[in-house]
């Protein structure tokens, strides 16, 4: 009974917390409302369009309450349940994490290709919408759907700011804004450096994607042997609550002190074992 009280006082404060992040807020300022929030940018840059973040939040709050519900009735342990419950709700938002580091790490080995189509196009004469809508047929796989979809707007509309933009956030990544940004400045104030300066961005892409794709290499083995030690401990965690011995142990107030901790302190680690371990990475400073 006292299980059960538990579990429907945590999905009462839950369903609150909703109700409550759902009302009337006054609105913050902000500097650009065409600009997304944050958890629209990471999907964008993990190329899932075809979801909001609302919906991204949903799918962490029901894969938090799942979990929570499948461990309680596995173990019959609320604080273990509670646990596991956590790990259920940040899951999606660390597979968005790692769709997105793939992504950016895929698309930095076609940048290059990306830059030294546009020079081609701009000495064979071609105008910068041509060269960008020529893309979505001679470009690189992964980037042809964004580049069909500013010729289609380009045809449709004839303005070719707005559909820059629209191609950004597309996208969604900061050498595909250095580039964007690079073509409509050429559109606005003219000039005959354009193609000297896609091949020199070329060369450095290159070179930062070989020098970058070694240094990944050489980390891997560690991010791996580092995520396997923090999993470690809560799947030993999960088989021993199946024991009928430990379960009073874990409801116990030391009990829930115990894994706070451990929590904790595997968070921390971790989080401090990517900070060292991080590669420098680009930012999207020109949106």
């Amino acid at each position: 009974m006292t299980q059960s009280g538990a579990l429907l006082g945590l999905l009462l404060g839950i369903g609150l917390l909703l109700i409550w992040r759902s009302g009337p807020r006054a609105p913050r300022p902000r500097t650009d409302p065409r600009r997304p929030g944050r958890r629209q940018e990471l999907l964008a840059a993990a190329g899932l369009t075809g979801i909001n973040g609302a919906q991204l939040l949903a799918l962490q709050v029901g894969l938090g309450l799942l979990a929570t519900v499948v461990v309680l009735v596995g173990t019959g342990t609320v604080t273990v349940s509670l646990a596991f419950g956590l790990f259920g709700f940040l899951l999606p938002h660390v597979q968005v994490r790692r769709l997105a580091g793939k992504r950016r790490a895929d698309l930095r080995e076609v940048w290059p290709e990306v830059v030294d189509n546009l020079a081609s196009a701009v000495r064979a004469g071609l105008s910068l919408p041509e060269a960008l809508g020529a893309l979505s047929t001679r470009g690189p796989e992964v980037l042809r759907p964004p580049f069909a979809r500013f010729a289609a707007e380009y045809r449709s509309s004839g303005r070719f700011g707005p559909c820059l933009d629209r191609l950004k956030d597309d996208l969604a990544d900061p050498v595909g804004d250095r580039i964007v940004e690079t073509l409509r400045v050429a559109r606005e104030v003219g000039g005959t450096d354009l193609g000297r300066v896609l091949r020199t961005l070329s060369t450095f892409l290159r070179e930062d994607a070989r020098a970058r794709a070694e240094l990944e290499t050489r980390q891997g083995w560690v991010v791996s042997a580092a995520r396997l030690a923090v999993a470690a401990p809560w799947v030993v965690l999960l088989l021993l609550a199946t024991q009928s011995t430990t379960l009073a142990a874990y409801d116990s107030a030391l009990g829930g002190v115990i894994l706070v901790s451990g929590g904790a302190v595997c968070l921390v680690a971790y989080r401090l074992m990517l900070r060292i371990g991080r590669l420098p990475e680009d930012v999207r400073v020109l949106q």
